[in-house]
Parts: structure tokens; sequence; C-alpha cells
């Protein structure tokens, strides 16, 4: 198996190399009544979904090396001691005790059990008390999982591994962590900075809001899912490294549940292009935007922006804003950065992947040189992006982007191609 190195130094460089996750039986597992401690405001339909996503699936196969999640985990704890140092963390981190979970890994085989690590196992009502229990599951699924982009992201040479914001999301950074550190195909260290860094216990950050603008600044959002706390473990890691860093932070709204993480408001398409949600990010007079510098182990400045295009231009990259739901309507703008519509993920400079029901945004790219072309067409080789200077993939995203995310939501880079800027 042909080893890959770890390297992220941009949003948009050719993309040699993805992690995802296909949406299985966790998803279905979802009820009216857990769907909220799960952190869906509904409940997604797997066939409808399923196809929308192979279609994106499809789409990064055609273009680059794929990996998934299940099948990375299930080769990892064909090692005993790597599985017994797995279920030994998720056991002390599900706290279970009395539920079942660990007494039923010994006889559960690799591939089932990295399965039912991410979907679910269901509670053997065995005694009177799980019997009158309204738990379903000794181990509870992760539906939030096909999100890749969260648990873990990629910054330059490293895994950072991400302290979720809700512990049902936990388990998730911690099956990522032991996949980078144990799989022979990625040559990389991990860092979980909060781990390393965070005195307070407050500190959270998920890859959602952190952006690689370039190799030596990163934007961060800080909100409901990242906090300051978990900006200020960035900041430490920082002053570990060579050179002059820039973290840009953009204070996002706590509400509506839209503006999740920075991704949802803010992405890269080309070397010169940017998706916003314009009210945000450019007319938001309430919500900061601070530039912080770090260089030979200090912060050396740490000053007011007037928003991440100027800051951005402040240390030479000029990007011109598309806005999302189009320039024309605030009611349109709105609905559409609710379905994810400022939330796109680059193949390469030029070439990104977003959602087709959003018709205004993708108008809007269309209006700046962007083919659309489908997915379908993509997965069957009706046509080709490489015929094309500057291209957006549509995927449906119908019932997708119901669970609160986009194209860059489900994807996590491992490795992309340097940008000559």
């Amino acid at each position: 198996m042909e080893k890959l190195d770890i390297n992220v130094n941009s949003e948009i460089g050719k993309l040699n190399g993805v992690i995802v996750h296909i949406p299985g039986a966790e998803v279905e597992n979802m009820t009216p009544e857990n769907a909220q401690r799960a952190l869906y405001s509904d409940i997604l339909n797997l066939n409808i979904a399923l196809p929308e996503y192979n279609n994106f699936l499809g789409v990064l196969k055609k273009y680059t090396r794929v990996f998934e999640v299940k099948e990375l985990l299930s080769d990892i704890i064909k090692d005993e001691k790597v599985k017994q140092k797995i279920v030994n963390k998720i056991c002390i981190l599900e706290q279970d005790t009395e539920k079942q979970f660990c007494q039923l890994v010994e006889s559960i085989e690799s591939d089932d059990l990295a399965r039912q690590l991410i979907e679910g196992v269901e509670m053997s009502k065995d005694n009177l008390t799980r019997f009158l229990d309204n738990e379903h599951y000794c181990l509870h699924p992760l539906p939030n999982f096909f999100f890749t982009r969260d648990s873990s992201f990629s910054v330059n040479d490293k895994v950072m591994i991400a302290k979720m914001a809700n512990g049902v999301r936990d388990r998730e950074a911690l099956i990522m962590e032991a996949i980078f550190d144990n799989h022979p195909v990625f040559k990389t260290t991990t860092v979980n900075p909060v781990t390393q860094f965070d005195l307070t216990k407050k500190a959270t950050i998920e890859g959602g809001d952190v952006l690689v603008a370039r190799e030596d600044i990163l934007l961060i959002g800080t909100g409901t899912r990242t906090t300051t706390q978990g900006i200020d473990a960035i900041i430490e890691f920082a002053k570990t490294q060579e050179g002059t860093k820039h973290i840009i932070v953009q204070e996002l709204p706590y509400k509506p549940e839209s503006f999740i993480h920075l991704d949802m408001t803010f992405t890269f398409l080309d070397k010169d292009l940017c998706m916003i949600f314009e009210p945000l990010i450019l007319s938001a007079t309430r919500h900061l935007t601070i530039h912080i510098t770090v260089e030979s182990g200090k912060v050396v400045s740490i000053k007011e922006e007037k928003n991440i295009l100027a800051a951005l231009r402040s240390l030479g990259m000029d990007l011109e804003p598309i806005y999302c739901g189009g320039d024309n309507d605030l009611f349109v703008m709105e609905r559409e950065q609710w379905q994810s519509g400022g939330n796109f993920f680059a193949l390469e400079p030029g070439k990104v992947i977003g959602y087709a029901r959003n018709v205004n945004t993708i108008e809007a790219l269309h209006k700046k040189g962007f083919e659309v072309i489908r997915a379908r067409d993509i997965v069957s080789g009706k046509r080709s992006i490489e015929d094309y200077k500057r291209a957006v993939v549509t995927i449906e995203g119908n019932e997708l982007s119901r669970g609160g995310g986009g194209a860059r939501c489900m994807t996590m880079p491992v490795n992309r191609q340097k940008i000559n800027w």
C-alpha cells in the first residue's frame, strides 16, 4: 500500500487524498426522541440521502485517492493491541461500566466491530433494570460522522485532533486519532491542541471552523462549536512552529444553527475567489474579525480587522467574493446559506463541488465563469471537469443538506499539491 504524506497548505491545492465516511445505519438509527441529542433538527431518509452521497463520492473517486473511515478503522483493529487500546478508551469515554458494550467486544470480529463502533450497539434487555431503561443502545450511533471535516483536520504536515463541543461526537475524534496514529498508509504526526495546551477545561475546536488559507495563515471561526479557549490552544501550538504564523479569527452568531461553523459562511474557490455569506462577512458590525500574529514563540500582534478579506489582503491574498444566494435579495441569501450554500469543497483551484439546490449561488458562480456540471454526468463519464478552466460540480443535496452541512463538511483532505501563489 502506497504511503501518503499529510500535506495540506491551502484549501484549494489539487487534491491528492481525502477521507470520507459513507452514511449508513447510524443515520437510520435516529428517532424523533434521540435526534436532538444527536445534534439533528430533523431525521434524514437514508434511501434518498445515500444516492445523493454516492454521486458525490463518485466524483471524488474519479478525481483522487479516497479513503473510507470504516475501512481504515477495520484495518487498524485487526491488531489486537490497537483494538484493546481503542476499546479501553471508548469504554472510559462512554462510561460503559454497566451497559454491556465492553463485555461484548471479545466476541466481535474486527470488520463487524468497526461497523458497530460507528452504527451503535443495541442494549440487551436481559435484566429488569435494562428492560425498563428507555435507552435503546449501550453504545450510541454516530450519525454525524459522515461530516468527517469536524473531528480532525490537516494543517501543513500535521493532523489536528478536534475537541468536539458536544460529547456525543467525542468518539469520532477518538477514532480519527487512532487511525492516524496506527494506519500504515498515513505518514504524519497527530496533535491534540486542547489536550496539550489548554488548562481552562473550556476549550473546544472543530474542523469546520478551521480553514488553511495559506501555509502561514489559518482562518478560524469562534461560536457554538469552537471556543476562544480552543483557539488559544491553537495559538500555543503555533508558538512551537518555525516562521511567522497568522491566525485570523471570525466571530460567528450563535443563532441560527446554520452558522455552526465558519465554512458555512466562507470557503475558498480559487487563488483569487471565495464564496461568502455577505451579511456576516462584509456587513456585520457586531461580530469581530481579529488578526493574531505569532512569531518566535510569542504573540507579537493582536488587532481587530475590518473583515476577513481585508485581513487576507494585508497578507498579500487579494480575494474577490462571490455571494452565497446572489447579491440581490437578503431573503434568498439567508435561505441558501441555511442550505449550506456557502459550503464548497475545492478539487483544485477553480474547480469546486456544492449543492445544486442553491440555484442562485450556482448562478452567481456561473456568471463568474464557472461551468455548471452535474455530478452524475462526471460519474457516468459524460463530462469531465478537466475540459474546463473553472467548474462547479453540483450534487443534488436535497436530503443531505438537511443534515446541516455541505461538500466541505463531508471531506477531510489529507494531501493537496502546493499552490504557487
